[in-house]
């Protein structure tokens, strides 16, 4: 007896769109990073990327529960002493709202060179899709 294993090659790819208006950020990004990491699919093997491509559309009216408007943060450093920047949920939704769900999702995928190439098959817009 025999098992098929499966190729690079043999993957076929669909495109899925979410729109993010209204729904919780957590649930938005833990639905398309099982999209992208294709576990939604029979054919899932974890070391290939099997997942689809995702479009994530109205970004910037996507919800977050409780007190996380405020009190959530987001921080990135600039590499110098004394560099280190926050910044609040509500201001980087005004300012960028396309980073928030990228961030969510590329935290719940592998951090290796197989979740670096499931993130490339997300697009973010932060109105309607293109």
């Amino acid at each position: 007896m025999s098992t098929n294993r499966l190729s690079a090659k043999s993957i076929k790819r669909e495109k899925h769109t979410i729109d993010a208006s209204g729904k919780i950020l957590g649930r938005l990004a833990t639905e398309a990073a099982m999209i992208l990491m294709g576990k939604k699919k029979p054919e899932y093997v974890p070391y290939l990327d099997t997942g689809d491509f995702v479009v994530v559309t109205n970004a910037s009216k996507v919800k977050v529960t409780g007190k996380k408007m405020k009190d959530k943060l987001y921080t990135r450093h600039s590499g110098y002493p004394g560099g280190l920047k926050t910044e609040t949920f509500d201001k980087l939704v005004n300012r960028k709202p396309e980073y928030i769900i990228e961030h969510a999702v590329k935290g719940m995928l592998p951090h290796n060179k197989l979740g670096s190439q499931m993130v490339k098959k997300l697009k973010v817009f932060s109105g309607e899709a293109k």
